[in-house]
C-alpha cells in the first residue's frame, strides 16, 4: 500500500513533466518560425525566394500548352492544398504566398508570373490588404496595384483574369475593421477597369456571398479562406474565365 501511495504522486509527477516539456517544445518552435518570418520579412519583404527554386525548374511552355499562372495569397496557394486534383494534370502553376499584399505580389510578379511565360495569369489579390497585413492600404492604392500586375502582364502578351476578392464579414485575426464596403468599393473598381480593358472579370464574390456580405458558412472555415466546397464553387467559374481569356485575341 505505502509503495502504490509513493507511485502515483510521482507518476502524476511524470506526466506533468512530460506535458511541461511538450508545451515548451511548441513554445521553441513557435518562437523559431516567428523569428524566421520576422527575418524574412526584413530580408526578403516580397518573397521573392519563396518560389526561385521551384521557378528555375519550369521549363518553356510545350507547342500549344495554354499554361496558367494562379497568382495570390493564402486563398491561392490554399486550393493547391486542399484541392490538388484542380491543378493535377493541367498546364497550371499556383504562386500563392500566405499572408500577401498586393505590393508584394506586384514585386515578384516578374520571376513569379512573366518569367514562367504563361497565356493567362490569375490574380487574386486585395484582401490580405484591406485587413492590414502591411499596414494601411487605401483601396485607391490596393487598385491600383491590381492594375500595374494586369498591365506587365498585358505588356508581355499574357491574358489577364482579374478576380473579385472574396466576401468578408469580418477578419478574425484583424477584427473590428468593417471591410464589407472596402471590398465592395475594390471590386467595382477591378470590373469597371477588367470591361473598360477587355480584361476577364473573374466574379467569386456574387456565387460565394451570404445575406450579411460575409463568405457562407458552409464555404469557409473561419469566414475568410475557402474550405473544398467553396473552391469546388470556384472551380468552374476559374476555368470558365480561362476559357474566356484564352478565346480573347
Amino acid at each position: 500500500m505505502k509503495l502504490k501511495k509513493f507511485c502515483l504522486p510521482l507518476l502524476a509527477m511524470m506526466l506533468i513533466g512530460s506535458a511541461a516539456w511538450a508545451q515548451s517544445s511548441d513554445d521553441v518552435e513557435a518562437a523559431r518560425k516567428k523569428k524566421q518570418e520576422e527575418e524574412r520579412m526584413n530580408q526578403d519583404w516580397a518573397c521573392l525566394k519563396c518560389f526561385a527554386e521551384a521557378n528555375s525548374k519550369v521549363v518553356p511552355p510545350a507547342a500549344g500548352e495554354k499554361r496558367v499562372v494562379f497568382m495570390g495569397n493564402s486563398i491561392t496557394i490554399g486550393w493547391l492544398n486542399t484541392v490538388p486534383e484542380f491543378f493535377n494534370g493541367k498546364p497550371y502553376i499556383n504562386r500563392g504566398i500566405s499572408g500577401q499584399t498586393t505590393p508584394q505580389m506586384l514585386i515578384r510578379f516578374r520571376p513569379d508570373v512573366i518569367d514562367l511565360k504563361p497565356s493567362v495569369v490569375v490574380i487574386l489579390a486585395g484582401t490580405n490588404d484591406i485587413a492590414g497585413n502591411t499596414g494601411y492600404t487605401p483601396v485607391e492604392t490596393i487598385y491600383g496595384n491590381i492594375v500595374s500586375m494586369a498591365e506587365l502582364a498585358k505588356a508581355n502578351k499574357i491574358r489577364v483574369v482579374l478576380s473579385s476578392v472574396l466576401p468578408v464579414f469580418d477578419y478574425p485575426w484583424r477584427p473590428g475593421l468593417e471591410p464589407i464596403p472596402k471590398i465592395a468599393e475594390l471590386n467595382a473598381k477591378v470590373k469597371a477597369y477588367a470591361e473598360k480593358n477587355g480584361f476577364v472579370y473573374l466574379d467569386y464574390f456574387s456565387a460565394m456571398v451570404d445575406e450579411r456580405k460575409g463568405l457562407k458558412a458552409e464555404l469557409t472555415y473561419d469566414g475568410v479562406h475557402p474550405n473544398k466546397a467553396g473552391y469546388l464553387v470556384m472551380q468552374p467559374l476559374a476555368e470558365a474565365a480561362i476559357k474566356t481569356a484564352l478565346s480573347k485575341k
